[in-house]
C-alpha cells in the first residue's frame, strides 16, 4: 500500500525503495540520509529539488567530518 508515511512515491523509483538501498549497503545515519535526500530531490511534493540537495550536503559535510576525525592515521 503506497500512502504519504508509507512508501510514498517519491522514495520508490526505478523498482527500488530507499530504505531498501540503505539497509543493503548498510549505510549509517548520515550516508542513509544522503541517499533518501538525493533520491527525493525534484520528487517530493512542495519540496523544491535544491533544498532536498541541500539536505543532502548537510549529512556529506558531517559524515565527512566524522570521517576526517576517527579514521587510522596513516604513517610513512
Amino acid at each position: 500500500m503506497t500512502t504519504q508515511i508509507n512508501h510514498p512515491d517519491y522514495y520508490n523509483k526505478g523498482g527500488i525503495e530507499v530504505s531498501d538501498f540503505i539497509e543493503a549497503y548498510d549505510l549509517n545515519f548520515n550516508l542513509g540520509n544522503v541517499i533518501k535526500y538525493i533520491a527525493r530531490a525534484g520528487n517530493k511534493p512542495n519540496e523544491d529539488r535544491l533544498t532536498a540537495l541541500k539536505k543532502a550536503e548537510v549529512y556529506l559535510k558531517s559524515e565527512i567530518l566524522r570521517f576526517q576525525k576517527f579514521k587510522p592515521k596513516i604513517t610513512d
